[in-house]
């Protein structure tokens, strides 16, 4: 019997993975004042939408999908600068949940 059960990897939901993980790593870095702790739960959501993107998809996706979550994070500081750090933080998650969505959920 298994301590954690995980769910398979062809039935996560990873456009909520990977909102989560823009989100939540936003959330718990700027409530706690931890920087690293965003990191951590970023990465977390990451590796686990990244782990239901290669079952369910090749490659090539997997390695786009990927791409696309680090460079949403990397985009969304120099666009919150010119749009504020919640819009800019629900911009780059709307994009990437909508591509992983598109791309691997459907």
């Amino acid at each position: 019997m298994p301590v954690i059960d995980v769910k398979n990897a062809q039935d996560v939901s990873t456009a909520t993975v990977v909102a989560g993980g823009l989100l939540g790593g936003w959330l718990a870095a700027r409530e706690t004042g931890i920087r690293p702790l965003g990191g951590v739960v970023l990465a977390a959501a990451g590796l686990w939408a990244g782990r239901s993107w290669l079952a369910r998809t090749d490659v090539p996706t997997t390695v786009g999908l990927s791409a696309l979550y680090i460079g949403a994070f990397g985009a969304s500081h120099p666009l919150a600068a010119k749009i504020g750090a919640w819009p800019s933080v629900l911009t780059v998650t709307a994009v990437t949940s909508a591509a992983a969505y598109a791309l691997a959920d459907r």
